[in-house]
């Protein structure tokens, strides 16, 4: 039998025992007291980085190879917090520490903290200098090619136009466009507008689908049966999510918008809208092509599903091939360039690292694709028989990011949706197993193990 030891009182008898730590954190209010203090710490850890990148130049920014004016610096500049890889690994960590006590406090906690420190988070990111990576100054790029310079994206690279304004912050100077026809098509305004202008519209659509993508998903866990602020939380408050993804102001976010709305289009009924919906995200970026078949194979109306996917597939080609031309086609080639490469934090090149190879051999690279591949076909097969396809397209899209040599960050942008919205608690936890992984590697401390940098 469990002893409890017992305090005398001065008039007699026995008081009760102390309670324990453990049965204090286990206690609603202090749950609840952590939880919020947690979401607080998280909301002003990240816009600490936010303000410190802001600063000056350091890493955090790549594009300051271009040179740093006050329009790239943002409005945080003022606030002359400055930064260095040991503040902004510190912090790093003390928000990653925040968001796991958060998520273990979600039962206690209302949405309205939750949600609160989620938009200010989002409003400091939006606020600083674009984050760990240098993409939103490339979808200026490729608009800047074809409206100001008479050039297709898809056939033309940045050093054709070397005098343009924007070429020094590019980090990429031989490659073509990656991003679908909508997506340029879309981004092809922002040229008229000058570089500046264009990356603050550009950072503030990335804050604003993030937020679109939660609010869908909000309607999404209420349909499902499962609690919203859990839902929102653990896609919302995602370290990963919210510095390389809104802090990058990466065309990611709405990629996540859209993987939302297919699936609330399929809640409520309308499978073929989803299969549209699937489709159009493809068009912003091929990647959310993943998600299709799995619409598809998860509706109760695979026919009139199918044939609403590929009408929409036909209207998208006939729209490229009238803006385009037949060059669209090349970011296929772009895409499987992208593929050929070698990110050296992938999980193939890390492991192959491990094994003391230099670079990733063949063979390994093989191994993997081939399990990706495996994965793949083995969700869609569970999905035709009747599996939740939420949760397949999240364990294929896990597959194919723990098995592609060409990984980036923003890409866990591709799986929270559908993790945080799967009742597999496996899957989940694989996500925040990948999440963990992709902070870890990148880590300051970490470059003399894995090879890379930021």
């Amino acid at each position: 039998m469990r002893r409890t030891s017992t305090i005398p009182r001065p008039g007699g008898g026995v008081a009760r025992p102390a309670p324990s730590a453990a049965s204090f954190a286990s206690r609603p209010a202090a749950r609840g007291a952590a939880g919020t203090v947690a979401l607080g710490v998280l909301a002003g850890g990240v816009a600490a980085i936010s303000a410190g990148a802001a600063s000056g130049p350091s890493r955090l920014v790549p594009s300051r190879a271009g040179g740093f004016p006050d329009w790239l610096a943002g409005p945080l500049s003022g606030l002359g917090l400055g930064t260095s890889d040991a503040s902004y690994q510190a912090l790093l960590l003390v928000v990653c520490a925040c968001y796991v006590v958060v998520l273990a406090c979600l039962p206690a906690l209302g949405p309205r903290r939750v949600v609160g420190a989620i938009v200010l988070a989002h409003v400091a990111l939006v606020l600083g200098p674009p984050l760990l990576s240098g993409d939103v100054f490339g979808y200026l790029d490729y608009a800047r090619l074809g409206v100001l310079h008479g050039l297709d994206p898809y056939t033309s690279t940045s050093s054709a136009a070397p005098q343009d304004e924007v070429y020094r912050f590019v980090l990429w100077h031989n490659a073509t466009s990656p991003y679908g026809p909508l997506f340029t098509l879309a981004s092809y305004p922002l040229a008229e507008i000058g570089v500046p202008a264009g990356l603050w519209v550009l950072k503030l659509l990335a804050g604003a689908s993030s937020l679109g993508a939660l609010a869908l998903l909000w309607r999404c866990a209420q349909r499902r049966g499962r609690r919203p602020v859990e839902v929102v939380a653990f896609v919302g408050a995602n370290p990963v999510i919210l510095l390389y993804g809104v802090g990058g102001a990466h065309n990611d976010t709405l990629l996540m918008a859209g993987a939302a709305a297919t699936v609330l289009l399929a809640l409520r009924g309308r499978p073929a809208a989803a299969g549209v919906a699937s489709v159009l995200a493809a068009g912003l970026k091929a990647s959310a092509g993943l998600v299709t078949p799995f619409v598809i194979l998860g509706s109760d109306h695979r026919r009139r599903t199918l044939l609403a996917v590929v009408g929409t597939l036909a209207v998208l080609g006939v729209l490229a091939a009238a803006i385009f031309g037949a060059h669209a086609v090349n970011v296929v080639e772009a895409l499987r360039g992208q593929q050929g490469l070698v990110a050296v934090h992938s999980v193939p090149a890390q492991l192959g690292r491990l094994l003391g190879a230099p670079h990733l051999e063949s063979g390994l690279r093989t191994l993997f694709v081939v399990g990706a591949v495996g994965a793949l076909g083995w969700a869609l097969l569970a999905t035709w028989r009747g599996a939740d396809w939420v949760t397949m397209t999240g364990w294929a899209t896990l597959a194919l990011l723990v098995g592609t040599a060409w990984l980036l960050p923003w890409y866990v942008m591709w799986l929270a949706p559908f993790s945080a919205l799967s009742a597999d608690r496996r899957l989940r936890g694989a996500t925040l197993g990948f999440c963990a992984y992709v902070v870890v590697s990148r880590l300051p401390m970490a470059e003399g193990l894995t090879g890379g940098v930021l």
